[in-house]
């Protein structure tokens, strides 16, 4: 099975900047992809669109020797406010499996 820890969430100021950390661990798993979801009060979870350009404003960057990925998101607004999860689909007993970390708050003050 896999593990996912997400770190690196909190209270901000809008405008300011975090960066997410989500590790996955466990044992006799093969990696396919991780990405970023979120879900605000009320809303649905959504996909956390971002790519690795760093021209927009989440940028995801990922270690795929160490099954870590990372979320940066700058100029936050209040509207972000939300939780992050990492997401993770992997190979595990030959069935393609989805995985969640438990979530971590982001909450962005006007």
């Amino acid at each position: 099975q896999v593990q996912l820890v997400e770190s690196g969430g909190g209270l901000v100021q809008a405008g300011g900047s975090l960066r997410l950390s989500c590790v996955a661990s466990g044992s006799m798993f093969i990696m396919n992809y991780m990405d970023w979801y979120r879900q605000a009060p009320g809303k649905q979870r959504e996909l956390v669109a971002a790519d690795d350009s760093g021209k927009g404003r989440f940028t995801i960057s990922r270690d795929n020797s160490k099954n870590v990925v990372f979320l940066q998101i700058n100029s936050l607004k209040p509207e972000d406010t939300s939780v992050y999860y990492c997401h993770a689909k992997a190979w595990y007993r030959g069935m393609n499996v989805d995985y969640w970390g438990q979530g971590t708050q982001v909450t962005v003050s006007s």
